[in-house]
């Protein structure tokens, strides 16, 4: 056996870090490790060299073991559009929307392709760290189950179970996860690990000997409370960047379904960008630029954003000389109109948009999948972007005739993206991952700010690469590595 999975008590338990950390470890001992997670739910996703869809996390685990992106680290990824429904994307295409009772009935098909993945992997890695989804002790989902133990059992992999200490009930948490799992479960769980934790470990002490007494699992380390760990994200929006020394002010429109908001985490992390997520309810404000992001459900969001006053404050913000950039489902709100005549996303089939440009947009069944390179001409300057694109229909118009960006190369043959309006206030790209380029995120922030930014701009890449050694540092020095390998060969 070469696979260990990482189960969480609770949602946000630090399963993605841990596998992250334990990805960077092992890479770092000369093994040849690949992340997986059996199935993701999230709005945070990633394009694979082939064109696939995977999980941001995954995406980040990848580059913490030093491999290539490939579509079987995440073979079941579930994009939700409702409250009730998602996009179901089986290595790394769309096969359909499904409610949740339908993709229930599902699983079943769905785990012949989790396996499938699972096996190549097995022959093309000496490790595989596998993470799991919420906790295994939801008693409601485990039937049919494939994020968890349904697939633990399935491979008989051993398993690890991570719980939050800083949330409290460390013990509860740990205990009755365990209690609630069948005996054959139980006997795949090898031991557990404890995170975030602040104050002196000898008073954990008594609580660890008295759980490994209780349940006749090992303690597998205790990992400190992380100040200032900045990954990507999974789902949850990052924190605010909110500065009373700034160059640069950026408002992000927190739309209820935005999608791939890991677009600005470089805003969020720069030193001298007053980043914020205007959210529910709230105003705008006084701003440079305004970003309308990428979303799941566009006409469900735009309709969100005209139920608020976001709409007068944009155009307001214009008439005032305030810039204004749409990325992806944000610069399809930008035209005139969006129309889904097939329901790709939504029952609405019609709906008219904010009107700032001359361009309508259809959304079609067929999805965009694929990282790009090229120029951006801002300000009479041709500045070097790449990124991916992720999204369905296509958008035309006269605005077109002024791209944003020109590609190098583009799979299908496409020349130009998105566009820049004649008076240098709106621009609109179906971009991700813009700002991740320093030299592009230097340039749009300048043409935001009219020139306010220094000659300095936050290198991402190097920051992520920084924080994934941290990581592997801390996972070496608190957990004990030995028995964990020992663990992942079933010695």
């Amino acid at each position: 056996m070469k696979t260990l999975m990482v189960q969480g008590t609770t949602s946000d338990a630090g399963k993605s870090t841990l596998v992250a950390g334990l990805c960077r470890v092992f890479a770092r001992k000369n093994f040849n490790v690949a992340p997986f997670k059996p199935q993701n739910m999230a709005l945070n996703s990633a394009v694979t060299p082939c064109g696939g869809e995977i999980g941001r996390a995954q995406a980040l685990q990848a580059m913490a073991a030093n491999v290539a992106l490939d579509t079987d680290f995440n073979p079941i990824l579930l994009k939700p559009n409702s409250d009730t429904g998602a996009q179901v994307i089986i290595h790394g295409k769309v096969i359909s929307n499904m409610e949740a009772a339908k993709y229930h009935d599902y699983k079943k098909v769905a785990m012949e392709a989790v396996l499938q993945s699972h096996g190549r992997l097995i022959n093309a890695y000496d490790m595989i760290m596998v993470e799991g989804a919420g906790s295994p002790a939801e008693i409601n989902l485990r039937e049919n189950d494939i994020a968890n133990m349904g697939f633990a059992t399935q491979v008989n992999c051993p398993v690890i179970i991570i719980a939050d200490i800083d949330k409290g009930g460390v013990f509860a948490h740990l205990v009755g996860t365990l209690m609630l799992l069948s005996e054959k479960e139980q006997a795949l769980v090898k031991g557990f690990v404890i995170n975030r934790f602040r104050g002196d470990i000898g008073l954990l002490q008594s609580g660890l000997d008295w759980l490994e007494e209780r349940t006749g699992k090992p303690v597998l380390g205790v990992l400190p409370y992380l100040h200032s760990l900045n990954l990507d994200a999974e789902d949850a929006v990052a924190m605010d960047n909110v500065l009373d020394d700034k160059q640069v002010s950026v408002a992000v429109l927190l739309l209820p379904h935005i999608s791939n908001h890991t677009d600005f985490d470089v805003l969020r992390l720069h030193p001298n960008v007053d980043l914020r997520y205007v959210r529910h309810t709230q105003s705008i404000g006084n701003v440079d630029l305004i970003i309308i992001p990428g979303s799941k459900n566009v006409i469900s969001d735009f309709t969100f954003l005209q139920s608020q006053t976001w709409s007068a404050e944009i155009k307001r913000h214009l008439r005032y000389g305030g810039k204004v950039l749409g990325v992806c489902g944000g610069l399809q709100m930008l035209g005139k109109s969006i129309s889904d005549p097939l329901g790709v996303e939504s029952s609405v089939l019609h709906i008219t948009t904010l009107g700032l440009a001359d361009f309508t947009t259809q959304l079609s069944v067929e999805k965009t999948l694929t990282q790009v390179s090229g120029t951006c001409k801002l300000d009479g300057n041709d500045v070097a972007i790449a990124g991916y694109e992720i999204h369905c229909g296509q958008s035309h118009g006269p605005a077109m005739a002024r791209p944003f960006l020109y590609f190098s190369a583009h799979p299908d043959g496409t020349e130009q993206d998105g566009f820049i309006c004649d008076d240098n206030q709106i621009a609109g790209t179906y971009l991700h991952g813009l700002f991740d380029n320093t030299e592009a995120a230097f340039a749009i922030l300048r043409w935001a700010s009219e020139g306010q930014l220094d000659n300095e701009m936050f290198d991402l890449n190097k920051h992520r690469e920084t924080q994934l050694e941290r990581l592997a540092d801390v996972c070496e020095q608190y957990l004990d590595i030995t028995k964990i390998t020992a663990i992942t060969r079933g010695e």
